[in-house]
């Protein structure tokens, strides 16, 4: 017999949408109550963070017989009715007065061994009491500490889970897995500074007064219209002349940086790996939000707002990235004579109508040893005069306040001044990973010195004005040694990953952070993939002068 379908019986509502009538198999099934203003839930939760609030939990329960759902069934002779006797009971005479008992026996025997205790310190030798109060002195701070701890983290929010920066595919195959603890142990020491290789753009002075800013005579911070060039590797055409000739891993300051301070990011991140020949290009994607600065990312309890928020994690990336553009031209000395490279800005267009903002490119070359020779293009912010009037590059870069109360409890106007060790000691511990990159930036580049400024909102709930309430200068390797950072395992970590992208095949490869786990993936992508559509335009341009070319030719 061939197979056929049977159609269901359907009854047709002209009337309306549902059915018209109760079907026989759902006639003598109990009923459960609702009412109009009950809030509909989640029909499936499999994530098992759906009421992360405890004051949600019984937001989507019913109002209707508690959990009980079909105690009552409507039955002719009502048997299964029952009344609810809410009268308070009363305890028997031997059970009442308990708990006074009880509490009055701890006092007691609380008592007898406090007594008990200082007979005995009466025998002990005088170290002996001094050993027995250090003990007990101990043992107060221990609980006192241990149970502020398990009070904090009853109290702490459970964590959401975040989104990758990138929308993994299936068909992209794991060709390694880097867990953070065995990157930690890397090591790679005797790397000797960078060499120049070429010298561009121009750079402004940095304006002495700003270092006499404090909490009291606070300074506005103003929006200034400059442009920020943010040229990957494969676009830089600096890069592309150096790749014919030397080297065979190439970089900007920014990727070696994220790569080399990878341990201490807990947010996703991601960056493109093209193998050509015996080259690597380390990219990022066009489209990606690589170059804002993340906020509060290594915090105990990270902003975790959504949406339009202003204080989301995109929201205050946002602002931080704002702030610090507008911080490091703000400072310098405008109208004064620049200090010029030998060679102008590469990225510099004729059209442009805003003004370029104040950088310096360095192009440096680094021997890796094993026949690995790194070329990245490094960047300086500005440059100041020492006290002989050497010429010093400086990296400047801004910390911003944006809520005391989520971001470690320290205000900045009360305690700046005063106590600057205790906000920047907060700032490292908020702000470990981006800390890190920028110091590891300088310390590629070649910067003297590197500047911090201290912005906050005007309001905590206005994201459009904002103060500079200080700054701070450091060197940046008696920073790294102060922030913990060992520049021979950022090395080591560099190094480990450009040669597991070596032994693999020509191709395009995704070096990802996993945004949940202190893991590094490397994906084997297709060639074509995050391609723009200028570049495929592009392309196809070039494809189509070609076989025009070629069409002549054979005429």
């Amino acid at each position: 017999m061939m197979a056929r379908f049977a159609p269901p019986q359907i009854q047709d509502n002209p009337q309306g949408w549902g059915p018209c009538e109760m079907p026989e198999m759902y006639k003598d099934l109990p009923y459960q109550p609702f009412a109009k203003d009950v809030r509909l839930g989640k029909v499936s939760d499999w994530t098992g963070a759906t009421y992360q609030d405890k004051r949600y939990l019984g937001k989507y329960n019913s109002a209707f017989a508690g959990q009980q759902y079909y105690a009552y069934y409507h039955e002719e002779d009502e048997s299964s009715f029952q009344l609810v006797d809410t009268a308070r009971v009363q305890r028997p005479i031997y059970q009442r007065g308990r708990r006074l008992f009880q509490q009055s026996k701890q006092r007691r025997e609380r008592e007898r061994r406090q007594q008990q205790a200082q007979a005995n310190m009466q025998v002990l030798t005088k170290t002996q009491k001094n050993r027995e109060r250090d003990r007990q002195r101990m043992l107060k701070k221990w609980q006192k500490q241990f149970g502020k701890q398990m009070q904090e983290n009853r109290n702490k929010a459970p964590m959401k889970h975040r989104d990758a920066s990138v929308q993994i595919k299936d068909d992209w195959p794991v060709v390694e897995e880097m867990d953070f603890p065995r990157l930690t142990k890397l090591n790679l020491p005797d790397i000797k500074e960078g060499e120049d290789l070429m010298r561009c753009g121009a750079m402004e002075t940095y304006d002495k007064s700003y270092d006499r800013i404090t909490t009291k005579n606070e300074k506005r911070l103003k929006r200034i219209n400059r442009i920020f060039h943010k040229v990957t590797t494969t676009d830089d055409p600096i890069i592309r002349e150096l790749a014919k000739s030397q080297g065979n891993v190439f970089a900007t300051d920014a990727i070696l940086a994220t790569i080399m301070c990878c341990t201490r990011s807990s947010y996703s991140w991601d960056i493109v790996v093209h193998r050509v020949g015996s080259k690597l290009f380390f990219d990022k994607r066009d489209d990606s939000d690589f170059d804002l600065l993340t906020v509060s990312e290594t915090a105990s309890e990270p902003p975790q707002d959504e949406g339009a928020s202003i204080n989301s994690p995109r929201n205050l990336a946002l602002e931080a990235t704002f702030i610090n553009h507008n911080f490091s031209q703000q400072v310098l000395r405008v109208g004064d004579d620049k200090y010029q490279f030998e060679n102008k800005n590469p990225f510099v267009q004729p059209e442009e109508e805003s003004e370029v903002a104040s950088v310096g490119y360095r192009y440096r070359k680094w021997d890796l040893g094993n026949d690995i020779v790194l070329i990245s293009r490094c960047e300086h912010d500005a440059v100041m005069y020492g006290p002989n009037n050497e010429v010093q590059f400086i990296s400047v870069k801004s910390l911003n306040e944006w809520d005391s109360r989520f971001c470690g409890g320290v205000d900045w106007r009360s305690r700046l001044d005063s106590q600057r060790g205790a906000v920047l000691a907060t700032e490292l511990k908020n702000n470990s990973c981006k800390l890190a990159k920028w110091t590891v930036a300088a310390i590629l580049a070649g910067s003297d010195q590197i500047k911090f400024g201290y912005v906050s909102r005007v309001h905590v709930k206005d994201t459009s004005k904002h103060v500079i309430l200080g700054t701070q200068q450091f060197k940046p390797t008696e920073f790294a040694a102060q922030i913990n950072l060992n520049m021979d395992n950022a090395w080591g970590i560099l190094r480990c990953i450009v040669d597991t992208c070596m032994k693999l095949k020509e191709g395009k490869y995704l070096i990802m952070k996993d945004p949940n786990k202190p893991v590094i993936r490397i994906y084997d992508i297709p060639d074509h993939t995050f391609e723009s559509d200028d570049e495929d335009e592009s392309s196809s341009d070039d494809s189509e002068e070609e076989s025009e070319s070629e069409d002549e030719a054979d005429k």
